[in-house]
């Protein structure tokens, strides 16, 4: 699939998504990442929501955004209680999709200017 919109001034957009791989603009990913307006994380490490531990959400957390997407990879997966736990407790909303339905809600809240976190779980086609 690819997103064709243009989106404002944002560094860093969305521009398609395949399983197992993401275009942030001119570039394709096959391994997870974090993306913001602003920020790219390319060394994200865990490929599975079941990996996600602290350090991980400690990363994402310290970006400071208002509301994290978690992409989940092809299917939608719930990550452990304590993924959502750990960003309530920091006042940070999180939204857990599949990965073209987070790539899409990204898109749409980062052109609105939300200080959004798109967390994409990449394992591979």
């Amino acid at each position: 699939m690819h997103i064709t919109q243009d989106f404002g001034d944002a560094r860093y957009v969305i521009r398609g998504y395949e399983p197992g791989a993401v275009q942030v603009n001119d570039t394709r990913y096959t391994a997870s990442l974090v993306v913001m307006p602003e920020r790219l994380h390319t060394d994200w490490a865990p490929r599975h929501v079941e990996e996600l531990s602290e350090p991980h959400l400690r990363l994402i957390a310290e970006l400071e955004p208002e509301l994290v997407i978690l992409g989940t990879g092809a299917r939608f997966r719930f990550p452990a209680p304590q993924v959502q736990a750990y960003f309530v407790r920091r006042g940070i909303g999180i939204e857990v999709m599949d990965t073209a339905a987070a790539c899409r809600t990204y898109n749409v809240l980062m052109n609105e200017g939300r200080n959004v976190a798109c967390a994409l779980l990449l394992a591979g086609a």
